[in-house]
């Protein structure tokens, strides 16, 4: 398949899985974090939460697998995808952790930066394995073994 093609069908199933973690935020923190309503607020529309779910949707299927294709040779992680979509992440997790906090304070704020990692990291993992998948352009280097 198609790089940009693959790498899009990654960014659908990585925000799928990024969307169910960040589900479980949302319970774990009794709805204190809206997180549609931070990307609201992060581009400008406070509390225009649907707009904050399409730019959610946007950039995590499209601008974010496509931003990961075009950089995918300068990112650190060897020759897996998968790795590389984890490093790709971690910016990605920085920039909404610091945009989405709000007045999160204490032990509460352990837990959202604690979900909102496993989150981010899960959604470049998943882009970067479904992308490699797909594309089929990527072979891992085998390792030698002689036996005897």
């Amino acid at each position: 398949m198609d790089r940009v093609p693959s790498v899009i069908a990654g960014g659908v199933a990585g925000t799928a899985v990024l969307s169910l973690l960040l589900i479980l935020l949302e319970v774990q923190t009794r709805e204190q974090i809206l997180v549609f309503d931070v990307i609201a607020r992060f581009v400008g529309v406070p509390g225009q939460q649907t707009v904050g779910f399409v730019i959610f949707l946007i950039a995590g299927i499209v601008a974010w697998p496509l931003v990961f294709l075009a950089i995918e040779d300068y990112i650190p992680g060897g020759p897996d995808p998968a790795a590389r979509g984890v490093v790709l992440s971690i910016p990605l997790w920085i920039a909404f952790d610091i945009a989405g906090r709000g007045d999160i304070a204490g032990p509460l704020l352990l837990v959202y930066i604690a979900l909102t990692f496993v989150a981010h990291v899960a959604y470049g993992w998943v882009m970067g394995a479904v992308y490699a998948h797909l594309h089929g352009g990527t072979e891992l280097p085998q390792e030698e073994y002689t036996y005897g």
